[in-house]
């Protein structure tokens, strides 16, 4: 399956800066096959893990998770940049490769022991995950794994998440 997804992930050399090389996944979603094989086998993984809430980080998050939490019988709750839900937030700032961040989530998005699966399109470096499931955790949720499309596990972001545990499906080493 893995061979699948990989034919669906484009290389973009020198985005968003000179030197990086994009993992682009828009040719995963634009192919009805590989996004389907792609939900199910997320879908396959948690169905029977009694999964309350998928938080899906923004903004390619929201493509995987919101789909995934349909099937699954679960919640979606976006994990979004700061200023951008219209609710009251709670949020996190953390340190990028490049500056820092801040992610937020309504106050009423999780309830204590809610068990949470957290979904982005891609592992680098674990900043933004790892905020995302300390935010999850401050407010009383149970983070149960993290969910990636591609991880680059080259950059080290498994390493920095050590205490949650990481699933891909593809993977860059």
């Amino acid at each position: 399956m893995e061979q699948l997804f990989r034919k669906h992930i484009r290389d973009v050399n020198d985005f968003p800066k000179p030197g990086i090389v994009f993992k682009d996944i828009t040719p995963l979603l634009h192919n009805h096959q590989a996004f389907s094989a792609a939900i199910e086998s997320f879908v396959g993984r948690y169905k029977d893990q009694k999964i309350d809430i998928v938080a899906g980080i923004e903004s390619r998050g929201f493509l995987f998770g919101a789909p995934i939490a349909h099937q699954l019988g679960a919640s979606f709750v976006p994990v979004r940049k700061k200023g951008k839900l219209p609710y009251k937030t709670v949020g996190i700032s953390y340190d990028l490769e490049y500056g820092s961040a801040t992610i937020e989530m309504h106050t009423d998005a999780i309830s204590r022991g809610q068990r949470v699966l957290v979904v982005d399109d891609l592992l680098a470096t674990g900043g933004t995950a790892g905020a995302a499931c300390e935010l999850i955790r401050k407010q009383g949720g149970l983070v149960i794994e993290c969910a990636f499309v591609v991880e680059l596990a080259f950059l080290g972001g498994r390493e920095k998440m050590k205490d949650t545990p990481i699933f891909s499906l593809v993977n860059y080493a």
